[in-house]
């Protein structure tokens, strides 16, 4: 115990000699404690939102969008493709069959009208014709002709040919207006039927086809119907 206290008391002895011979230990590490202290100059409070900006975790950013699909392409209501002589149209209809259209495929005659006119019907004889004439020139029609070429129309009586129905239909009111009743109005110059192939609600690939087979008959036109035809 006493060999203790005289240790204790040595090592007493030796920090209070280093202490008064190196003031500059004591003061480094004074020194060193203030200056890990916190400056009060520098210390900046921040702002509601910058705490919640601070504190708010990171949003992943987003995948763009993917770009819409294309829309798909839409069939065509009617499609139609003509005209053919009716020679063509028993080709035409051969070349339509590996399509398989069944029901879809349908077939129209158009009869073109190159002119109309006025006329009373065909008379049983030459002298029945003569005798309508001369009942039109007592009614005051000046206008008028005996058919006599043509065949199917040999003994009718021309009262006028128009290039419209409109102006025909013009004429065959002013007859009526001077006792004229057995006139009527009708097509004249027909030129030969055409033929044409409709197709309802053809697909895009539909289309593309019948447009490969237009190449191999010169002249023939594919075409969306008219309205009235889409309607059949």
């Amino acid at each position: 115990m006493r060999l203790l206290f005289f240790i204790l008391l040595l090592a007493n002895v030796v920090f209070l000699a280093y202490s008064w011979f190196e003031p500059g230990a004591l003061a480094g590490a004074e020194g060193q404690i203030l200056g890990q202290q916190l400056d009060p100059n520098k210390i900046r409070l921040l702002a509601p939102e910058q705490v919640t900006a601070l504190t708010r975790r990171a949003e992943p950013p987003k995948a763009p969008a993917p770009a819409p699909a294309p829309a798909p392409a839409q069939a065509i209501a009617c499609l139609e493709w003509g005209g053919f002589t009716d020679a063509d149209a028993a080709r035409a209809r051969q070349a339509l069959e590996p399509l398989g259209l069944g029901a879809k495929l349908t077939q129209r005659r158009q009869e073109d009208v190159s002119g109309y006119w006025v006329y009373i019907g065909p008379m049983a004889s030459r002298q029945s014709a003569v005798q309508k004439a001369g009942e039109l020139k007592r009614l005051g029609v000046e206008d008028y002709f005996i058919v006599s070429e043509d065949t199917k129309w040999r003994n009718a009586v021309s009262l006028g040919i128009f290039k419209t129905e409109d102006a025909a239909k013009a004429r065959l009111a002013a007859l009526r207006a001077k006792g004229v009743k057995s006139a009527t109005v009708g097509a004249r110059e027909t030129q030969p039927g055409k033929n044409w192939f409709q197709l309802h609600e053809a697909s895009p690939a539909l289309a593309a086809k019948l447009g490969e087979l237009k190449q191999a008959y010169p002249g023939s036109e594919v075409r969306e119907c008219a309205v009235d035809e889409k309607k059949g």
